[in-house]
């Protein structure tokens, strides 16, 4: 058995999730920590997602933010656990992702693993996306594995569902390789939506969409986005799905109330999820769902509501905490580096074969 810690930092900038895992013949959940994203970091984060100016050396001074942010996080963590450095075997660093083109041949996250390796004295493995890339992969999602070895059933048919920033699926069928893909936007667009009406960071449960009306109208137009027509290997980001895609569909639908685009903005990422679910994976017994928006109580309900045959429940239910899954995995990918063990899913990305991802940095 080997400890390892997981560092996940997503799409939607909210903050650093750090997960302790105990790694043998499974992976088993030991301590967690969130530390909420500094303002001024985050609009930073969110800024580099864009083409500016001197924008490398931002991003490389952001990333020794992000980077200390981490590092004294960890540390802490550890310090109340009483664990010294040396039982820790590696940190899996997912990093912040800040540009994702892999249509262009790249994909880019930031973090300044070096320096997270110098301030911890723990090895850090990094870097997990490129590799992937360079064998003709979309780089994403990489969780399918993960979720293959914690949730798959030799007797059902199951998906994992991870709604973060976007959303994205993994398609567990007995005798069959996993497969996954990303759906579209998971909170994205409602997060920075109501940020921009109402200076709150989420919709919680879904109340202020709850309150608006779906408009047909302005859901189809969206729906028509090339990307859903488009079947896997897929990914997707803040380059499609942001906040000036919705404003040019929204020229022709200015009359709608805050609220009623929100409720149309929830209705967009259950359809997109429902819709790619059944078309994927039609006999899809069990969904299990992880990440933010499985704490979105309207949403889940509108996904029960859309899959009547599925059993839609969040992955607490199979005893991991739906807030913890990504950063467990990253921990299980640090693991999967260290000893040789391809772990991106050619049938999920697209790339030639099965690689070995992640760079290591000794502690």
């Amino acid at each position: 058995m080997s400890l390892y810690l997981g560092v996940m930092s997503g799409t939607s900038l909210d903050g650093l999730d750090i997960a302790l895992v105990e790694q043998g013949s499974d992976t088993r959940l030991i301590a967690t920590r969130f530390q909420a994203m500094p303002a001024e970091l985050r609009q930073e984060l969110l800024t580099l997602c864009s083409s500016g100016d001197d924008e490398l050396a931002r991003a490389a001074i952001a990333e020794q933010h992000w980077a200390r942010l981490a590092a004294e996080t960890i540390n802490q963590l550890l310090g109340e656990l009483q664990l010294p450095p040396q039982s820790i075997r590696a940190i899996g660093s997912h990093g912040q992702t800040v540009r994702h083109e892999p249509h262009l041949g790249f994909t880019i996250q930031i973090g300044n693993p070096a320096l997270l390796a110098e301030l911890t004295d723990i090895t850090v493995v990094s870097d997990f996306r490129r590799r992937d890339v360079a064998a003709g992969g979309q780089g994403a999602p990489l969780v399918p594995a993960f979720h293959e070895s914690m949730f798959a059933s030799s007797q059902r048919i199951r998906a994992v569902l991870n709604i973060g920033g976007f959303s994205n699926l993994s398609l567990l069928t007995p005798g069959n390789p996993s497969h996954g893909f990303d759906c579209g936007p998971g909170n994205v667009l409602m997060d920075a939506w109501i940020q921009r009406h109402r200076s709150l960071a989420f919709d919680r449960n879904g109340d202020w969409a709850a309150s608006g009306v779906v408009d047909q109208d302005l859901l189809a137009a969206m729906l028509n986005e090339d990307f859903f027509t488009t079947r896997g290997p897929k990914s997707t980001g803040r380059e499609l799905f942001n906040l000036g895609w919705l404003d040019t569909h929204l020229v022709k639908h200015n009359h709608l109330r805050p609220e009623s685009v929100q409720a149309t903005l929830l209705e967009l990422t259950a359809i997109s999820i429902a819709d790619s679910l059944m078309a994927a994976q039609p006999g899809t017994q069990d969904l299990f769902v992880c990440g933010g928006g499985a704490h979105n109580s309207t949403l889940m309900q509108r996904l029960q509501t859309l899959l009547p045959s599925c059993q839609v429940d969040t992955t607490d239910c199979e005893g991991v905490p739906a807030d913890w899954v990504e950063a467990m995995a990253f921990a299980w990918l640090a693991h999967c580096c260290l000893e040789r063990i391809p772990a991106n899913r050619p049938t999920v990305t697209g790339a030639r074969g099965s690689r070995v991802l992640g760079a290591i940095y000794p502690a």
